[in-house]
């Protein structure tokens, strides 16, 4: 589990600025497979992980999902709505049992004001994310499904998330079809293993080979 100073926006904290701001944060526990906040749920603040997995799911009015984004220990969580005051534009639920801290949007404004080069710090990982889905959106239009499968299995093989085929699929942007033919194809091949869930790399430069790299490089715990 990490501690509020391992947060990359907090690094330029002073320890005890950061048990000012600790003062700040509720810490709420989830078990497995539950929700976090709700699409089209008023936002009143944003969430510190401290443990565990979450994935944060847009559904279409088709019923249709799609993985936006996966964030571990050390990422926020809820940040979009922070300057809008407007409601979740996704929901956000667990993969694995988790810890968040909830910092309430006037309690976290009132902490910027006495602490500025954390609200440059916050701007630099909100554009660090926002290149990264910009270059998703590319990959979109000219990558095929197996370079976008091959770029997701390898973060989240590193990472060690697990994810079931319908759940790459939705994060991927590809049809359960196609995601379970790729992922039995690279098995065949001895590119991956699947145990359950868990996808072990065993070729991990076939997969480098194949994929379509982004420009910005994000932490082990920010997939998206």
């Amino acid at each position: 589990m990490v501690d509020l100073k391992d947060f990359r926006i907090f690094s330029d904290l002073r320890p005890k600025d950061v048990e000012n701001l600790r003062k700040s944060v509720r810490r709420i526990s989830y078990g497995r497979g539950e929700i976090i906040f709700q699409e089209g749920a008023p936002a009143f603040g944003f969430y510190l992980v401290f443990e565990g997995m979450v994935k944060l799911v847009k559904r279409s009015t088709r019923a249709k999902s799609q993985i936006l984004k996966i964030v571990g220990p050390g990422e926020i969580l809820g940040e979009t709505t922070l300057f809008d005051k407007g409601s979740h534009n996704a929901y956000a639920k667990t993969l694995d049992p988790v810890v968040v801290g909830f910092i309430e949007r006037g309690d976290f404004f009132y902490f910027l004001e006495h602490h500025p080069k954390t609200i440059f710090r916050l701007y630099e990982r909100l554009s660090e994310e926002l290149k990264a889905f910009q270059n998703k959106l590319a990959e979109r239009s000219y990558s095929s499904s197996k370079e976008r499968l091959a770029r997701l299995i390898l973060l989240l093989g590193r990472s060690g998330v697990e994810l079931s085929r319908a759940e790459l699929a939705e994060m991927a942007g590809v049809s359960s079809k196609t995601a379970i033919r790729t992922l039995s194809e690279l098995e065949s091949r001895g590119i991956i293993s699947i145990e359950s869930r868990r996808i072990k790399i065993l070729r991990e430069d076939y997969l480098q080979k194949i994929m379509e790299p982004f420009s910005v490089e994000l932490t082990a715990n920010l997939i998206i």
